[in-house]
């Protein structure tokens, strides 16, 4: 029986799981640092537009939105989670590679460095150089754009012409009839262009498919493991090492590609999370996952679309959500841009970025003073969206590459207050087992939905108008709304549903409370018969 019983607590072993599990997410952030945020820089380095940059992006959201959840109950129902986990950790680490083999359409180097022996292409005398061109080719060759000349946006208006291999691997397939418009053909920057973009467009999409499925089936996994042992509540503390981990996968691949640059370029960011993904293998093997025998509710996700859709403070956080998710997606997109534009180099990237993650961890000792102080969680949400718009307006006044860090740093407050704020209202709505799923539902509408529209609208503003104009919207954008919000939470009242978990609690307490005063008179009238039954027994005897 000793033996059953230490092999029980061997198998259930709740600390051995949470560190596991804390390995594995640490690693697979840490993977997804080195890459995800350099993604639009790099895309930027192969020579394409803000505009085709903003569909890549919000197309790979809106992948995530639909099939994330749709992959997650198709892994649960038919017990195939560790196949999907690891299936998952090796086709995306094999899959993103794929980026590499596609050459650049850019003419420029970056910016002078390692000392390259061919100087930066001269826009004033390029311009000569095109303007030499007959005037039968003008309608073959890509206009400059007077103005970038004269202005910062080098990526928006640049010039763009095919070397021999980008013309050997990108060449139009478009058939001409005059000999001398077919070699004028590969010119034609703008196909090239074209064809690179929907080139990338396939590999993100593929891409997304293999991976969106992971982070929910391994979270799902693990809650249902630690909810068969009453452990849930310890569930949070695995998030910590997330952002621990994508801190760390940062920095070090701004220092490796700042260091690495002359002899690999960026192509470190692409072979870190490679390698990262398959170190994470073993970890996703020895998982903790458990599965129950009965079939969860399907419905959950409209079951917690209804409770949202009846709260009016519900609604008013699932608005700010979106707004929030859309602007955060455009900084995260077009930051790195302008920083480069600033003479950032990646290790500047890295650390600045760094320093968000590890303010949000240090966010969340503060978030109890700061509530109290606030008075009410709801306020609290106004306040990230004030620190969002602040950040935004810094954001657009840039002058070196260092100056980024005191916005950076007020990342904590936006983010962490945010979401602190919406667990809170996850709690107040929710019904027994729709928790998890209502806080689901507000990060679906951030993460994705609301980063899905971010990124497309971004990428056509700093098309049209420039980086700077971007941020300054945004800015606008969030303080008219933290304005309406605070107008709007005043004036609609508060509507708190019941906590059952506290009201089951409390039922508990009260029931004990209840037997035991029963069993107190019990014991006394038992006591009291006693005592008579042995003061007659005494008296017969005397």
């Amino acid at each position: 029986m000793k033996k059953g019983a230490m092999q029980k607590s061997k198998q259930w072993n709740v600390k051995g799981a949470l560190r596991l599990a804390s390995l594995f997410h640490f690693l697979h952030s840490c993977g997804s640092g080195c890459l995800l945020p350099f993604l639009t820089l790099y895309f930027r380095h192969l020579g394409l537009n803000a505009s085709m940059i903003g569909i890549i992006m919000a197309s790979k959201h809106l992948l995530a939105l639909v099939w994330r959840p749709f992959s997650s109950v198709l892994a649960r129902k038919y017990d195939k989670r560790r196949t999907v986990i690891v299936g998952s950790l090796l086709s995306s680490a094999l899959v993103v590679l794929t980026l590499l083999f596609f050459p650049s359409i850019r003419t420029h180097t970056e910016s002078g460095r390692c000392n390259a022996s061919q100087p930066d292409a001269d826009p004033t005398v390029l311009l000569a150089t095109l303007e030499q061109i007959p005037s039968q080719s003008n309608a073959t060759v890509y206009s400059v754009n007077q103005t970038s000349v004269r202005t910062e946006q080098p990526v928006e208006n640049n010039t763009f012409v095919s070397s021999n291999g980008s013309a050997r691997g990108l060449r139009s397939l478009k058939k001409e009839d005059h000999v001398h418009a077919e070699f004028l053909g590969s010119l034609k920057v703008m196909d090239a262009q074209h064809q690179m973009f929907f080139l990338v467009l396939i590999v993100m999409v593929l891409w997304e498919f293999m991976s969106a499925p992971l982070e929910w089936t391994a979270d799902d996994g693990l809650y249902e493991y630690l909810d068969f042992v009453d452990a849930t509540d310890r569930h949070s503390g695995v998030k910590v090492w997330k952002e621990l981990g994508a801190a760390f996968g940062n920095c070090a691949v701004g220092v490796l590609v700042t260091s690495l640059f002359c002899l690999t370029g960026t192509s470190v960011e692409f072979y870190s999370y490679t390698i990262l993904m398959i170190l994470t293998v073993p970890t996703a093997v020895l998982l903790p996952i458990y599965l129950r025998k009965r079939e969860r509710l399907i419905s959950g996700g409209f079951k917690s679309l209804q409770l949202v859709h009846g709260n009016s403070q519900a609604i008013l956080c699932a608005i700010t959500v979106v707004l929030m998710g859309m602007v955060s997606s455009a900084v995260s997109d077009f930051l790195f841009w302008q920083m480069q534009d600033c003479g950032a180099t990646e290790i500047h990237m890295g650390i600045s970025l760094a320093l968000v993650h590890l303010s949000q961890t240090g966010f969340m000792p503060l978030s109890g003073h700061l509530s109290r102080f606030l008075k009410y969680h709801g306020w609290l949400l106004v306040f990230a969206v004030v620190i969002l718009a602040l950040q935004c307006l810094y954001y657009s006044f840039l002058w070196s590459p260092w100056a980024v860090i005191p916005a950076q740093l007020l990342a904590g407050f936006s983010t962490g207050a945010l979401w602190w704020s919406v667990t809170l209202q996850s709690e107040d709505i929710a019904t027994p087992g729709t928790e998890k799923t209502i806080l689901r539902l507000f990060e679906g509408l951030s993460l994705e939905l609301g980063a899905a529209f971010g990124s497309l609208m971004a990428g056509f503003i700093v098309q049209k108008f420039g980086i700077m104009t971007l941020f300054q919207g945004a800015a606008v954008l969030l303080a008219l709304w933290s304005s309406a919000l605070a107008i709007l939470k005043w004036k609609i009242p508060q509507q708190r549903r019941i906590n059952y978990s506290r009201l089951l609690a409390a039922d508990t307490e009260m029931s004990e409370s209840e037997s035991d005063q029963e069993k107190d008179w019990l014991e006394t009238a038992m006591e009291d018969d006693t005592g008579k039954i042995s003061g007659q027994w005494k008296s017969l005897n005397q």
